[in-house]
């Protein structure tokens, strides 16, 4: 990545961040970092001045849950991931954690040994999320049945190994044998551990959650629904409130009014997530997830079964349909950015309180990305 700005100065603009608002804001950056920040008339100065009058500034945005866009997947190794970030960072997400579909516990190893030195080198990279291979065969959305396994301690012990401190995140569906266990084994390890693609009930994942597991691997999707006689996963969620439920807002995946209902639910612990696989940032055609063909047409990625998997979504996109649905907009933005942060641990990211990482998004009145900043460097 190229040397930051030494010193940029954004006046005029409505900064939205932390769930507030501030109109005619302004911000400096230097050194990569917020170096200050206030309203109304800003300070004098002779360098770099952008006068963002009219447009919305944002924190960069944070995405913990991608498989890939411009046609490349993380799946298929580090040659890929330039293009699935350059996708993603020109939609404004400055920070994203990779995700890796569901494969044989060999394959998954050879490929977090390739992807680990990428994570190192690229501080924009948060790590790596593992999506199994220990799910539900009842519920495996788009992932490979034949990948799917529960987890013994030596499967457990060989990512870890391979990850070498580089899988930030983990999905589990609790109810598999063994899996309480590899919960607090990862969580020991200092991996997150998100509940998903699982038939369990509530007292199921709600010991999952007892034990460790932090995350809800996108809210309604791949798990039984929250009835109101039998809450399931996502009323274990609701019910405890140090869990964050990630959300897939596309107009898909969720119904509108089911994405505003969980914004009330679970005030500032809905993460926005993208789920996205290769086509987003290029469109429709023929793509593979993993190891299955996935079709996708106007915008909806499905396996030939009809099936949802993953998304061709990006962040302003999600944004744009939450608001949409009616939640304000600091909101919408705090779901896309420090909610996810704070839930991997990162809560410097997402934010422009004074001293973070300068990450940033400029959008329009239509909240469409006109400028991004990544450590305080204007990504192209």
């Amino acid at each position: 990545m190229p040397d930051h700005e030494d010193d940029l100065l954004i006046t005029g603009a409505r900064i939205v961040t932390e769930g507030s608002v501030t109109e005619a804001g302004w911000v400096r950056f230097a050194d990569g970092v917020v170096a200050a920040r206030g309203a109304g008339p800003a300070p004098e100065r002779t360098g770099a001045v952008l006068d963002a009058r009219g447009r919305v500034l944002a924190p960069g945005f944070v995405d913990v849950h991608v498989h890939g866009g411009g046609g490349g997947d993380a799946g298929n190794g580090a040659a890929d991931v330039p293009a699935v970030l350059a996708a993603h960072r020109a939609h404004g997400t400055t920070r994203s954690m990779l995700s890796l579909v569901s494969a044989p516990v060999d394959d998954l190893v050879a490929n977090l040994r390739g992807l680990a030195p990428l994570v190192r080198a690229d501080p924009l990279v948060l790590g790596i999320h593992l999506e199994g291979p220990f799910l539900s065969q009842e519920n495996k959305g788009a992932h490979d049945p034949a990948a799917l396994v529960a987890p013994t301690p030596e499967a457990v012990d060989a990512l870890l190994e391979a990850g070498d401190g580089c899988i930030a995140q983990i999905t589990i569906a609790p109810e598999l044998p063994g899996a309480l266990d590899a919960i607090a084994r990862f969580v020991a390890a200092g991996v997150r551990v998100a509940v998903g693609h699982t038939v369990a009930d509530l007292a199921t994942a709600g010991a999952a959650f007892d034990a460790g597991a932090s995350l809800l691997t996108h809210a309604f999707n791949a798990m039984p629904g929250l009835h109101h006689r039998a809450p399931g996963p996502i009323g274990a969620a609701l019910e405890r409130s140090a869990v964050t439920l990630e959300l897939i807002a596309d107009g898909m995946h969720v119904h509108p009014v089911v994405v505003a209902a969980l914004f009330r639910m679970a005030p500032g612990r809905v993460a926005l997530i993208t789920d996205a696989m290769a086509a987003a940032g290029v469109g429709d055609g023929s793509y593979l997830l993993g190891s299955l063909e996935v079709e996708v047409r106007d915008g909806a990625a499905r396996l030939a079964s009809g099936s949802l998997a993953g998304s061709t979504l990006t962040l302003d996109g999600a944004i744009r349909t939450v608001v949409a649905s009616g939640i304000p907009l600091p909101e919408a933005v705090q779901a896309a950015t420090a909610v996810p942060a704070r839930a991997i641990g990162r809560p410097e990211l997402g934010t422009l309180e004074i001293g973070a990482p300068a990450d940033a998004v400029l959008l329009s009145p239509a909240l469409e990305v006109e400028a991004v900043w990544a450590a305080g460097t204007r990504l192209p």
